[in-house]
């Protein structure tokens, strides 16, 4: 296999990205409730001996230990035991049993990353915080109550396993090759295998090897990784003399640990070719398929799949026949890499990264196609992560390399499915790698997408004014272009941006350039977010008739051109007008209507919209209790969402709220929160709380005195 970068390898697939007029509402499906809840691969066919330790491990759990450690030098078996021990605890969690892999001998994966990947088994749609207390407490909250084992594989340390540590009820198994303690944690300390458990797993692999079988497992130190790989070998090799690799096994030991020499002979027994197929497979961070490896390995799959076969039975490799994927023990997946130079590792990680752009791509495609789809797409998103992540970041530390900064520039373009699992913040790292590696290539419509979704992205965090210094940039990148299109559609985000700054003024004139061009040029869709923008311009410049006559206009639109999003967020819209207006029970109906299309859409963002403004119309009808109860709901799922506008406005409601109740303190705690979110992305609503927040205190003093 070439070592040299194909220069014709980066498929250019800007012609993916596209611009989004309409940075607050995004299009989405009915999702199931949950994804894979139970995960445990199998463990070897061939696992022999551990009795003691398994007993051991059994007789503690009954005794009411909650957290096992097993723990012990690489290639000893730890994750053939646990995984032993996880499937007879099984039917004890019939909720769910997850296998996590902490990568604690690469990089060591974030707590707060491994208890994403818990919280969206059962919440695949949630977009998570970015506080790692606020993310601990979601954790804690789905794990509650349920009966859960977690197989928390090759930890690294203390600090990353005790954030993961599940509430009473849930089993935690941990493997390690470092020595930690927690609170509550039951250890058991893996060594070798005894001789004569060594010696059977041997000949339970390669029968030949008869009275020698003792030799041969002194010398791989009767370690079950350097067992089944030096039996593999021999089964593999049946006209190799025993004695003769013994010899070969002999001399590495001089230099090696019994996994390592045990790898080193295996791995010289393979052709050339076979040799380098291996080392390439270093380049997987984590579990891979067929088409992955012959992506990696330039190859069609069928010759793909006998090589990895051929892996399969030298033990070099593992496959997982429950998740469909292999596998590289980490031992010999340090060992492959180290076999390459750094030109071949260069082109490995191109590859790598190359491949699973591709497949980021497609998961975006199945959540923009919706229905079935969507569920699918954020299923092959969670199980492809580390991979993803691993590629974008291989791009972004590479921008200098023409074809690098191709691929740093379209992991950005998946918009939809980034929005949704990144939280802002880091969704805007990405961005911003994008964003200059298209300006390094010179990809002008690259440029303008990343720079509008970056001013998307700061939108989303409530940071306005960073988002109208992208917007400007990109404004100016379409002008210069003759763009008129994309001259639109910055022009409504400026209208939005400086609406939420409070610059009302300012966004009609936004607004109305939008709507002349995108009925110049027949864009039905940004014509619609035009006249959204607009009716939302004249609510907050008090005219609410007017508002009214331009979201119709934009609810016939979004209906005539089957945007559901779109009618959806009009529907919102609608109600606020009327209850500007007076009519809260026509309000309502508006509001519910909303809300059944975010749920048919899993569209969170316009779900909580709608609870909040639902909490709204029942104070205002005096039903204070109902009030709260719509409230509360939209704190939850902004808090998820990361929306913090939709946090404040949730805390401003249930302090008006608990204010009417006579509950002054609590209405005191949220009205402080709302003040600091307000404060925080400059929102003209602050001197409204400000105002509340000092007459509840006096409430507060008078009621103290």
């Amino acid at each position: 296999m070439a070592a040299d970068i194909e220069q014709n390898a980066g498929d250019n697939v800007d012609q993916f990205g596209e611009v989004h007029g309409d940075v607050h509402i995004y299009k989405g499906a009915l999702l199931s409730p949950v994804t894979s809840l139970h995960q445990l691969p199998a463990p070897p066919a061939d696992f022999t001996g551990r009795q003691a330790e398994l007993s051991a491990l059994l007789s503690a759990r009954k005794r009411g230990a909650t957290i096992s450690g097993l723990r012990g030098l690489g290639g000893v078996g730890k994750t053939a035991l646990a995984l032993v021990l996880a499937h007879q605890l099984a039917a004890d969690y019939p909720d769910a049993q997850l296998f996590i892999d902490l990568m604690g001998t690469t990089e060591p994966m974030p707590a707060s990353q491994a208890m994403r990947q818990v919280i969206h088994a059962w919440h695949p749609e949630a977009r998570l915080p970015e506080d790692k207390a606020e993310l601990r407490a979601l954790y804690c909250s789905v794990l509650n109550g349920k009966k859960v084992l977690l197989l928390l594989d090759n930890a690294r340390s203390k600090e990353q396993v005790e954030p993961l540590l599940p509430p009473a009820g849930c089993y935690a198994l941990v493997t390690s090759r470092w020595q930690f303690t927690l609170p509550g944690l039951h250890t058991c300390d893996l060594d070798a295998l005894p001789r004569e458990d060594a010696i059977q797993l041997l000949l339970g692999i390669a029968p030949r090897l008869n009275e020698q079988a003792s030799a041969l497992a002194e010398l791989c130190g009767c370690l079950p990784l350097a067992l089944r790989v030096s039996a593999s070998a021999l089964a593999e090799r049946p006209s190799l003399p025993v004695d003769e690799f013994l010899a070969k096994l002999q001399a590495a030991r001089l230099e090696l640990t019994g996994a390592e020499a045990a790898i080193r002979l295996s791995y010289d027994l393979l052709a050339e070719e076979m040799q380098s197929r291996l080392a390439f497979l270093g380049v997987f961070p984590a579990p891979f398929d067929r088409a992955a490896a012959a992506a990696v390995w330039m190859e069609p799959e069928p010759i793909t799949q006998d090589a990895l076969d051929g892996l399969v039975s030298f033990s070099l490799l593992a496959w997982d026949e429950g998740e469909q994927h292999f596998r590289l023990h980490d031992l010999v997946r340090d060992f492959a890499w180290g076999r390459l130079s750094e030109a071949e590792q260069n082109a490995a990680g191109y590859r790598h990264a190359k491949y699973y752009q591709r497949i980021l791509y497609k998961a975006n495609q199945l959540l923009l196609k919706g229905g079935k789809d969507y569920q699918t797409g954020l299923a092959l998103f969670d199980q492809e992560w580390e991979h993803i992540c691993t590629g974008q970041e291989w791009s972004a530390q590479r921008i200098q390399q023409a074809e690098a900064a191709k691929l740093c520039s379209n992991y950005a373009w998946a918009w939809r499915v980034l929005s949704l699992r990144l939280h802002p913040r880091h969704y805007i790292t990405w961005l911003e790698a994008a964003l200059d590696a298209s300006r390094k290539i010179g990809n002008v419509n690259a440029e303008r997408a990343h720079l509008t979704n970056l001013g998307s992205a700061y939108a989303a965090q409530g940071e306005s004014r960073r988002a109208v210094e992208f917007y400007e940039q990109y404004l100016v990148n379409a002008r210069q272009t003759g763009d008129r299109r994309g001259e639109g559609v910055a022009l409504g985000n400026l209208g939005n941006a400086y609406a939420d700054l409070g610059e009302t003024r300012r966004a009609v004139n936004y607004h109305e350039q939008s709507l002349i061009i995108a009925r110049e040029i027949g864009d039905r869709n940004q014509e619609g977010v035009a006249l959204s923008g607009l009716g939302s311009d004249y609510v907050d410049l008090g005219d609410a008739r007017r508002a009214i006559e331009f979201y119709e206009q934009h609810l016939i639109i979004a209906r005539e051109i089957g945007d559901r999003g779109g009618e959806e967020g009009d529907l919102c819209n609608l109600g606020n007008a009327y209850i500007i207006l007076g009519e809260i029970r026509r309000a309502i109906e508006f509001y519910k209507q909303a809300l059944a299309i975010a749920s048919e859409l899993s569209d969170r963002r316009v779900k909580g919209s709608a609870l909040g403004n639902l909490g709204s119309a029942y104070y205002q009808l005096g039903e204070i209790r109902r009030a709260i109860e719509f409230y509360e709901q939209q704190l939850v799922i902004t808090g998820e969402i990361g929306d913090r506008r939709g946090e404040g406005n949730a805390n401003w409601g249930l302090a008006n709220c608990c204010k009417k109740a006579g509950r002054i303190d609590e209405a005191v705690a949220h009205a402080r929160e709302a003040l600091s979110i307000f404060e925080a992305i400059e929102s003209p609503s602050a001197k409204n709380m400000r105002q509340l927040l000092a007459n509840l205190q006096k409430s507060s003093q008078g009621t103290q005195t």
